[in-house]
């Protein structure tokens, strides 16, 4: 019985082992992972909690702050007695109290400007991690498409395989009863083996592919790692019902490239009204309170004789308060102040021409990706053409062969022919799916094949 149940755990465990080894993905699932385990992405979320904390500095500028300090030291042989100044030759033991605070009242408002332009940065790293993961989404769905599209064009190999497999059966009858020529078996031989070519070459493919997607997910177990076996037809979608330009005008909305360039200008902006604050004064207030201890401190009493007050009494005796403001005025400081600002002006032209850059861009962009969904639909319609119309001639051309009115070599021609047209449509098939998906994610609708 014991033995049993052991067996039966073992080989309950050896099943979940083999189903988690042998999971299919998705394309969502794929997605997913790959933003949710990106290296790079790590990165940017550190930036990210960074620009958090500096915002967070910056806020902390605008407070006053508050420092408290104390000192015990003892003095043996020469020393100045701190209760009267003047020289001693004792042994003393000295505590010394103290508190202080200070507050910048107005810097240039500065303090002010580093607060604003730290909000503006933490959006900005925000923006640009969400652009981050927009690209893997496009990079994961891409390679997604492409073990899709190796995979049917593997099929299509096997299929086509089998096939001439048939055709080579048929034909050694037909060479053994006489009916063909040995050259027909031959060149059916021929187009077996290369057929056979082409299935290692797929294989090949398909390894590939599958290898490049979970790099880009960075799972390293590949020979365990494969997509769901999923067929998909051409999506239905009236993105093409849109212009160019509105799809454009839609993806400045939105793109998050777009917004970290916009950012990039308003830190610029930021930076150069710092940079102006260093022409202003600073005005800051302070105040400080102190207290003191000393062994060999020596007061006299209501009837004028010296007495050593105890430490708690010397505390209250001795303490005093300070408190005031300090203005400073710049007047000249080796033109450090007028050269910040003309590097600041720079800084906010130069991000000023890269939004527009980004923007010239994107449309390019657009306009591209426009353009090619109307290319690539008309390549697949036309390859589904010229697969139909290789279909029938290779129908035609069987039953030609089969009664003896066409050679071999004509006819694995034909079958050549059908070959590469359903490679052909298979390739334009996905190529179309891509360009689409591409044009729908600038206008804002997320990547899906359903």
């Amino acid at each position: 019985m014991r033995n049993r149940l052991t067996t039966t755990i073992l080989l309950l465990f050896i099943t979940v082992a083999s189903q988690a080894q042998m999971r299919k993905w998705t394309l969502q699932e794929c997605v997913e992972y790959a933003v949710d385990n990106n290296l790079t992405v790590e990165r940017f979320e550190l930036d990210l909690e960074n620009a958090k904390i500096d915002k967070s500095d910056a806020l902390g500028n605008l407070i006053p702050n508050l420092n408290g300090t104390s000192s015990v030291s003892s003095n043996t042989g020469f020393s100045i007695n701190p209760t009267n100044n003047l020289p001693t030759n004792q042994t003393a033991l000295n505590v010394n109290l103290g508190l202080s605070s200070s507050l910048t009242l107005f810097d240039g408002l500065r303090n002010i400007r580093q607060l604003n332009r730290a909000k503006i940065n933490a959006i900005a790293n925000q923006y640009r991690l969400d652009d981050l993961k927009d690209d893997i989404r496009l990079n994961v769905a891409n390679a997604y498409l492409q073990v899709l599209s190796n995979k049917e064009q593997l099929k299509t190999f096997r299929a086509q395989y089998a096939v001439t497999e048939q055709d080579l059966k048929r034909t050694k009858e037909l060479v053994e009863s006489g009916v063909l020529p040995r050259g027909d078996l031959l060149e059916i031989e021929a187009t077996a083996a290369n057929q056979e070519q082409q299935i290692v070459n797929g294989e090949s493919l398909v390894l590939i592919s599958r290898v490049n997607l979970a790099q880009l997910l960075q799972i390293t177990d590949y020979e365990n790692f494969d997509i769901a076996d999923e067929e998909f037809d051409i999506p239905p979608s009236d993105i093409l019902s849109n212009s160019a330009k509105v799809i454009f005008d839609k993806a400045l909305s939105f793109r998050n490239d777009i917004k970290l360039s916009k950012s990039n200008v308003e830190l610029a902006e930021e930076d150069l009204k710092i940079s102006k604050g260093g022409y202003l004064p600073t005005l800051s207030a302070f105040f400080q309170y102190g207290t003191r201890y000393s062994d060999v401190t020596q007061i006299p009493d209501a009837n004028g004789v010296p007495f050593t007050p105890n430490f708690t009494d010397q505390l209250w005796i001795f303490d005093g308060i300070s408190y005031g403001a300090q203005l400073n005025v710049p007047i000249f400081n080796g033109w450090n102040t007028r050269n910040n600002v003309k590097r600041s002006k720079i800084s906010l032209a130069q991000a000023k021409i890269q939004f527009e850059q980004d923007k010239l861009d994107l449309e390019s962009t657009i306009q591209q990706a426009y353009v090619d969904v109307g290319t690539f639909e008309k390549a697949y319609e036309a390859a589904q053409k010229t697969l139909e119309a290789r279909r029938l001639a290779y129908d035609y051309a069987k039953e030609r062969y089969d009664v003896g009115l066409m050679n071999a070599f004509d006819f694995s021609q034909a079958q050549a022919r059908v070959d590469n047209a359903e490679a052909d449509v298979i390739r334009t098939k996905y190529d179309y799916i891509f360009r689409l998906k591409i044009l729908e994610f600038y206008f804002g609708i997320p990547i899906s094949l359903n």
